[in-house]
């Protein structure tokens, strides 16, 4: 089967250089899918699950916003965070969901800023989707 070629990048590091017959990426309208051959295109990420095949079998990384670039039969993925789910700490995601949780419910109560539970509501999703991909690899 034809194959693409995925690299995903942070600023940190090449977290993916890899070869896929499929790239699914969180885009920004919702979930979008290439093969081999897809038009050229570029499109805003969302936070959640980016999934590739490769070698027959299914695999999944949490990105978070950024943007794809897919050209020439590559997926060039650039984002703030990508994480393999073996990379993920579980706690400190728990921790993370329950912090943004808290502020969520002192912003019910209180005259919070529209920024702070905008950012609250970012990190609680940032959190949940980090979870879904760890919890998500253990069988």
């Amino acid at each position: 089967m034809p194959e693409l070629t995925l690299r995903l990048i942070t600023p940190d590091k090449i977290v993916l250089d890899t070869k896929a017959t499929h790239v699914q990426v969180p885009a920004v309208g919702g979930l979008m899918g290439f093969k081999s051959r897809h038009a050229a295109l570029v499109t805003a990420l969302d936070v959640g699950l980016l999934s590739y095949d490769s070698d027959g079998k299914r695999e999944t990384v949490f990105v978070s916003g950024g943007f794809a670039e897919v050209r020439d039969n590559t997926v060039r993925v650039v984002c703030e965070a990508g994480e393999p789910p073996s990379d993920i700490d579980e706690e400190r995601a728990l921790q993370a969901e329950k912090r943004a949780r808290q502020r969520l419910d002192e912003a019910r109560g209180a005259e919070k800023s529209q920024v702070d539970v905008l950012r609250a509501r970012v990190a609680l999703r940032r959190a949940q989707w980090r979870l879904r991909a760890r919890l998500g690899t253990r069988s």
